[in-house]
């Protein structure tokens, strides 16, 4: 449906969430994902608490939200990514989406932090979120794919590793590749985290190289 045929009331409702998000993401940037507060918004935009737990039905009802527009946007952002270099090589697709994934995290690192940091205490992201987050992991794992040879589940981690992408159905990727995507996830993020969290700013070190080798060390190592 277009803005144009919902009702005002429909129309009022959507834009008085999207400013409470709004508001809510300033909050993320000042205090972090704990420091979300439903009263505090309301106070910010000049209306009551119970005003706006109309729209809200708890701060973990506003946190659904927020984490559901972020792994929506970042999923968004690497699929186009992925669509516009789709005839490069594998390897050279794969370090242009790590590329936007550090350029999306940048951009707004408390969004980041949202998804991938501490854990908000209290709250836990319902199962509607996953599919979202697996949308952001696929299109490297797809590059990856293409490059990787066939192998048997060789352990108790490929084991898992093919149970899961069992349950998200779809293709199944080579395990090879599903072992390299995993590690190559958990080590940009961590690079990541160590970069929007200001670690490195100490050590006059510029993260973007350090970035730009653990992709190439990703690429480089064997399939095992």
């Amino acid at each position: 449906m277009s803005a144009a045929q919902r009702s005002p009331r429909e129309r009022f409702r959507e834009q008085t969430r999207n400013e409470a998000k709004q508001v809510a993401m300033e909050q993320l940037a000042e205090s972090g994902p704990s420091g979300i507060s439903v009263n505090a918004i309301a106070k910010r935009m000049g209306v009551t608490g119970p005003a706006l737990y109309r729209y809200f039905a708890n701060r973990d009802a506003l946190l659904t939200d927020l984490v559901t527009d972020g792994y929506r946007d970042l999923a968004e952002t690497l699929e186009g990514i992925a669509l516009d270099h789709r005839r490069k090589a594998p390897e050279n697709r794969f370090r242009e989406i790590a590329t936007g994934f550090r350029a999306w995290a940048l951009e707004a690192p408390q969004r980041f932090l949202l998804l991938y940091g501490t854990p908000v205490p209290g709250y836990e992201a319902p199962a509607e979120t996953f599919g979202l987050a697996d949308r952001a992991f696929r299109p490297l794992l797809d590059a990856l794919a293409e490059l990787a040879p066939e192998a048997a589940p060789s352990g108790a981690l490929d084991r898992q590793l093919v149970a899961w992408r069992e349950r998200r159905g779809g293709p199944q990727p080579p395990v090879p590749a599903l072992r390299k995507a995993v590690r190559a996830w958990s080590r940009l993020h961590g690079v990541l985290s160590l970069e929007v969290t200001g670690q490195f700013a100490g050590m006059g070190v510029d993260p973007e190289p350090l970035f730009r080798a653990e992709v190439d060390s990703v690429l480089a190592e064997p399939w095992e």
